[in-house]
């Protein structure tokens, strides 16, 4: 009986985040989503109080999931640079592995984010924090973090949605050292004066 019950959960929660991606969170249903996974809409208010519930519930387990995955990669690297190119590689495999689940929490986390609070893991936190670390050892240049953490998000994020939207055709791994490179060189930038001279 668990076991249906984690099959069904799962079910729900696979046919539930194409749904949000491919029609929207307002424009699906809990009809849509009990009809997609071949369940009774009964089925999903025994694991969710409502829809808003299931899409919190999808939007942590997964977010803070994958930020304790980019900890854990940093954390394996040596020095910055190698920390910087370990998330960047994990984040092109996980597009790579769930390129839905991707674009799910891209579009809802606007919603979310103001629920999440400063005791639980992010990737923007992790990646501020290695950020702010290479400062303070003097791998890069001290300068604003969080714009430093906004550039390098962005170096990564708006190739990914190109792919989610089919403008790039190759795996994001294939781009991951274009991409690690692009975010070192972000963290390093050349020196303005040099530039003017």
């Amino acid at each position: 009986m668990r076991r249906t019950g984690k099959a069904t959960k799962a079910r729900i929660e696979e046919v539930s985040m194409r749904l949000f991606v491919d029609q929207g969170v307002t424009e699906t249903t809990i009809r849509d989503i009990a009809g997609g996974a071949g369940i009774a809409e009964g089925t999903i208010y025994r694991h969710y109080r409502s829809k808003e519930d299931l899409v919190w519930e999808l939007f942590f387990k997964y977010y803070t999931g994958f930020a304790r995955a980019l900890d854990e990669l940093q954390q394996a690297a040596p020095a910055a640079r190698g920390k910087i190119d370990a998330m960047v590689r994990g984040f092109c495999r996980l597009y790579d592995a769930d390129p839905t689940l991707f674009r799910f929490l891209l579009i809802v986390q606007h919603q979310q984010l103001r629920k999440l609070t400063d005791d639980m893991p992010t990737p923007i936190r992790v990646l501020r924090g290695v950020i702010t670390q290479a400062m303070a050892e003097g791998a890069i240049p001290v300068t604003d973090p969080d714009l430093a953490t906004a550039m390098v998000l962005g170096v990564v994020l708006r190739p990914a949605v190109f792919a989610s939207y089919g403008r790039i055709r190759r795996p994001m791994v294939a781009c991951a050292g274009e991409l690690s490179s692009a975010c070192w060189r972000v963290l390093n930038p050349p020196d303005i004066d040099e530039l003017n001279k």
